[in-house]
């Protein structure tokens, strides 16, 4: 696919990462209210595109880590057979290990599956709906982390285990396969997938922060340290902390409705 045609902010004061990526953290977000533009498309290897217009709002509906009231969400479209979302699915993990306690960040996962990539993910994300309806969100979580953590990197789902997993997670193997073989949860994916389409989604995994009204994107798989640095940079913010004169000066780039693009 073709990548993403960005523009460029003027520049801002911002703080540097160094490591595996070179990332601004002090994020000054934009609204992006706007659902006139067409999102572009993202390269194949996974790399974010752009948002096109805000994901749907989190509801009862959705499946979250952490705090459903945290000020910080992150909402990521993902496909568990995705090798760059199994590497997210670790990174986030972590994060929401050391800041999920806090009560700040919450971590919402939504079923982006690409079947033309991966033809078991479109089963894989009905199997996950299934078990959370019928256990709950930990019930969803716990099938969610046996997915991701019982196959290698370049491996993919094997899906003669997902009954095993949904047991594992605490459901009746008849209730489980009376819910795979309704369209309800089919539904829900389709749903899922058009939600993430809407919002600029063209690979996964892709990960749209929201703090309030205001939103940025954050590309690809990321690593922890990435991540981490993006939130304690938010936190500082939300507290007043942030000191943006004493940061340096860059530019970032951003989408066609001026949301930042973090890569």
């Amino acid at each position: 696919m073709e990548p993403s045609t960005q523009q460029t902010s003027p520049a801002i004061p911002i703080a540097i990462i160094s490591g595996f990526a070179m990332i601004a953290i002090a994020i000054f977000f934009t609204s992006g209210k706007s659902s006139s533009v067409n999102p572009v498309a993202a390269d194949q290897n996974n790399e974010a595109a752009v948002v096109g217009s805000e994901p749907r709002p989190v509801d009862d509906s959705d499946y979250i880590r952490g705090n459903p009231n945290a000020p910080i969400l992150l909402v990521e479209y993902s496909d568990y057979d995705c090798p760059f979302c199994k590497q997210f699915h670790t990174t986030m993990n972590q994060i929401m290990d050391e800041y999920g306690i806090t009560g700040r960040v919450a971590w919402v996962y939504r079923q982006f599956p690409v079947a033309q990539l991966h033809p078991n993910a479109p089963k894989i994300s009905k199997a996950a709906l299934c078990v959370g309806d019928l256990g709950g969100n930990d019930a969803f979580w716990t099938f969610s982390d046996l997915i991701f953590s019982d196959r290698d990197i370049d491996s993919l789902t094997n899906v003669t285990k997902l009954p095993q997993y949904a047991e594992a997670a605490g459901i009746a193997q008849e209730d489980y396969i009376s819910c795979m073989s309704s369209d309800e949860m089919e539904k829900r994916v389709e749903q899922d997938v058009a939600d993430g389409f809407n919002a600029g989604a063209r690979g996964t995994p892709y990960s749209v922060l929201i703090v309030g009204n205001q939103q940025a994107v954050i590309s690809g798989a990321q690593p922890y340290d990435v991540v981490k640095g993006i939130i304690d940079n938010l936190i500082e913010q939300l507290d007043g902390e942030f000191d943006a004169a004493s940061a340096e000066t860059t530019e970032i780039p951003v989408n066609e409705v001026g949301v930042p693009i973090l890569e």
